[in-house]
């Protein structure tokens, strides 16, 4: 098998298991899990994992001075806001919903872009723009199986969250590798977390006689976090990134038909209409760019 399709075949696995997260999610808060208490042990137990790859490879690099800030930064403001944001966005949304809302982060990193460096646009940049927008704009008016225009709303905190993770994370990576930081990132969220859940007596680590909210723990941090991001950079030194970026896009498919099978969530036309929307205002966005 050539290089090419190995690395395809890793970026699409990465997708099957970032579709994961709102099954695993909603599955935690079912069992009686704060919000604070899944992401603390997510981000704990994926660091940790992540670590051990790094110190395999002999490559655990700690940062320092003012890149150690940036990646701390991007943690809390970036990955943590995003995470937070995504999982509440799970009390008021389908898993499937919430992954399609989130994927409009490209379509806000251009919104951006628009305003400051208006040269880098382009007319089909725009369009893309417009048919992301336009995909959630038709969930939300339709009201498929009940999409809450709250939920809508917090899960483009969400996406607003990750597009500054990806905007912040460029000038970083100029000098930073990506691995190296991602194992700085989490940590820096998982403590974020800890502190909320601290803060609002929220977190609280399950008892051993609890081996369902462990397991969806473990999950969570393994299947839909350091396995999915190691796959991820297997098939980025393979495909590149913009191949890989499109590959990616497969994602709140998996997290729609996920949802339906695992959860039984209601999957309508205009769901699926409205999710083709974005995913497509988010290929032309990636080949443009």
């Amino acid at each position: 098998m050539d290089e090419r399709t190995v690395g395809i075949g890793y970026v699409l696995a990465s997708a099957v298991g970032f579709g994961t997260v709102g099954i695993f999610g909603t599955l935690g808060g079912d069992v009686g899990l704060s919000i604070p208490t899944i992401l603390a042990f997510r981000f704990a137990i994926a660091s940790a994992v992540l670590w051990g790859l790094l110190a395999a490879q002999g490559r655990q690099n700690l940062l320092n001075g003012r890149l150690l800030g940036w990646a701390a930064l991007l943690g809390i403001g970036g990955y943590g806001g995003m995470s937070g944001f995504y999982f509440w966005g799970l009390e008021h949304l389908t898993a499937g919903l919430v992954a399609i809302v989130l994927f409009t982060f490209p379509a806000i990193v251009v919104a951006v872009t628009l305003f400051t460096s208006p040269d880098r646009i382009s007319g089909p940049l725009v369009a893309a723009l417009c048919l992301s927008l336009g995909g959630v704009a038709l969930i939300v008016g339709a009201d498929p199986a009940g999409a809450d225009p709250r939920g809508v709303v917090i899960v483009l905190g969400s996406a607003i969250c990750y597009a500054g993770y990806m905007l912040g994370s460029e000038r970083v990576l100029e000098s930073v590798d990506p691995q190296v930081l991602t194992a700085h990132v989490l940590p820096a969220s998982g403590l974020l977390f800890l502190a909320i859940g601290a803060a609002r007596g929220t977190f609280a680590v399950p008892a051993a006689t609890e081996p369902t909210a462990w397991g969806v723990l473990i999950a969570l941090a393994m299947f839909s976090t350091a396995i999915p991001i190691s796959l991820l950079y297997a098939g980025l030194s393979r495909i590149g990134a913009s191949r890989a970026s499109i590959i990616s896009t497969a994602e709140p498919a998996v997290a729609v038909v996920l949802g339906a099978a695992v959860l039984d969530e209601p999957v309508t036309a205009t769901t699926v209409l409205g999710g083709t929307l974005v995913v497509v205002g988010v290929i032309v966005i990636q080949r443009r760019t």
